[in-house]
């Protein structure tokens, strides 16, 4: 297990925790999961700064977190647990929410199995990079108070994923 604590921008903090040994976490990586949460949350005008905890788990460990806190059998590939009351990025209640040492809005914690990030990049034909990259997106909208249970909420959420990718130089084209 390696940790890695953002050094960057000092009203963003991400935490990142390496829990698997399936695939290499590298330095890019973790620069790029932090640019990943840090433009999906400048994407949403918080005004406030905001820390994000993200750990990185292979098929096995993501299938016992599934069963543990969704009674689901099955690996996928993100998991959210927010901690702030969130809606379409407007904080709805921040109430005991703030790391008073840091001044900072702790949104909540991502869970993204890397295993089921590369076998998705395979078959859906774009980089692990990118796979990597979206599934980060989409845990920190989700942290933000997004959600895809509609056609239209699902149009936005992904249409704010394709965006933040975009400046990172991700985009399909």
């Amino acid at each position: 297990m390696r940790t890695f604590e953002s050094t960057g921008n000092p009203l963003y903090e991400v935490v990142l925790e390496n829990l698997q040994d399936k695939l290499r976490v590298d330095e890019e990586l973790v620069k790029l999961l932090e640019k990943a949460v840090i433009e999906s949350i400048k994407l949403s005008d918080i005004s406030i700064g905001c820390e994000v905890g993200i750990t990185l788990v292979d098929d096995v460990r993501i299938k016992e977190i599934n069963r543990e806190f969704r009674n689901i059998d099955s690996a996928t590939d993100v998991l959210s647990f927010p901690i702030a009351e969130m809606k379409e990025g407007t904080i709805l209640s921040a109430e005991g929410d703030i790391d008073r040492e840091e001044n900072l809005l702790l949104l909540g914690d991502i869970v993204i199995s890397l295993e089921r990030a590369e076998k998705q990049a395979e078959e859906y034909g774009h980089s692990f990079t990118r796979e990597v990259a979206f599934l980060a997106t989409h845990g920190v909208f989700h942290l933000l108070g997004y959600d895809h249970m509609s056609e239209e909420q699902e149009e936005k959420m992904l249409e704010k994923q394709e965006e933040v990718l975009d400046v990172l130089g991700l985009a399909i084209e």
